[in-house]
């Protein structure tokens, strides 16, 4: 039986983080709004209206600011996006596996697909706009019998769909967050993914 595994995309495959700041201090700029860039690329997972709206951007200027900041994205973020450490690694070992991967992602569809060309990455699918609970529809979608992810929201999105969750402590949450989350298992990062995905991974 052919495996398929999820992932989420920021801070579990990739880390975006000093583009996210660069992309934040402009927009900051634009909107002559003080915006903590700093928090939004320690804390990302959350959709990014809502994120905006927690650090202080107002309900009237909410709709513009997500517009620019997904509109400077590709020139400011893309570019210096690296994968997380082991994220090609366990990439690469389901499909060594005959096992299928798919990308669910609360990240803007189309920047999401920017980041994995970029990449050169290979995978079967690719869903964003995704959040929390809200994951497990694409995980559903696409059979996925383990998700991978570094927020309490990818734990509580695999438990929805019935999934096994796999929690990466690479992102603002710990060990314990995630455990309390849903998580099956936690690891410290993707880099000890392949051999916990060849020993102990649910087939």
């Amino acid at each position: 039986m052919t495996v398929t595994v999820g992932f989420d995309l920021d801070l579990t495959l990739i880390d975006p983080r000093p583009g996210v700041i660069k992309a934040m201090a402009e927009l900051s700029a634009a909107s002559d709004l003080v915006l903590d860039g700093e928090y939004v690329a320690a804390n990302m997972g959350p959709p990014l209206r809502d994120m905006l709206a927690s650090i202080g951007v107002p309900e009237a200027r909410l709709d513009w600011c997500v517009s620019r900041f997904r509109a400077t994205y590709p020139e400011i973020v893309i570019p210096t996006t690296l994968p997380m450490p082991g994220a090609v690694d366990a990439l690469r070992s389901v499909r060594a596996a005959g096992g299928k991967t798919v990308i669910v992602t609360g990240k803007y569809q189309r920047n999401a697909q920017l980041h994995i060309d970029a990449l050169g990455w290979q995978i079967d699918h690719l869903v964003g706009d995704l959040w929390s609970a809200g994951k497990a529809e694409a995980l559903k979608l696409h059979g996925a019998g383990i998700y991978v992810g570094d927020h309490i929201g990818d734990m509580k999105g695999a438990v929805a769909a019935g999934a096994f969750a796999v929690g990466v402590t690479t992102g603002p949450c710990d060990a314990a967050m995630l455990t309390a989350a849903g998580a099956d298992v936690v690891l410290s990062g993707l880099d000890e993914f392949p051999e916990w995905f060849s020993d102990a991974a649910p087939r």
